[in-house]
């Protein structure tokens, strides 16, 4: 599987400093966690939007955009893609059952 998503990852980290006016993710990351985590809200809504509707194009385009600001949302909170991946690495081999009963307590 291609390495894009940690490529893109470090594209996002090394734009925080960035000038807001000069880069998309810089303007996005100064606006804060919150922000961050409304915009992958809204971004995921259309991806639903077009999975209801069946448009193939559409939904990949939205699921371009999703991913893109879940890594947004994500450097804006202080978690690396890194720790997200340990955690599906942590669940892998489990059943999706099993593993909210442990998150439950039971």
């Amino acid at each position: 599987m291609s390495d894009i998503l940690g490529r893109l990852a470090a594209t996002i980290a090394a734009r925080r400093g960035a000038d807001p006016a000069s880069s998309h993710t810089a303007a996005l990351l100064a606006e804060g966690p919150a922000r961050c985590a409304a915009k992958f809200g809204e971004e995921a809504v259309e991806a639903i939007v077009e999975a209801i509707r069946g448009d193939r194009a559409a939904l990949t385009r939205e699921g371009a955009d999703v991913l893109y600001h879940f890594l947004v949302m994500l450097d804006a909170a202080g978690v690396t893609l890194d720790e997200v991946l340990a955690e599906l690495e942590r669940r892998e081999g489990t059943s999706g059952i099993a593993e909210k009963a442990a998150r439950k307590g039971g």
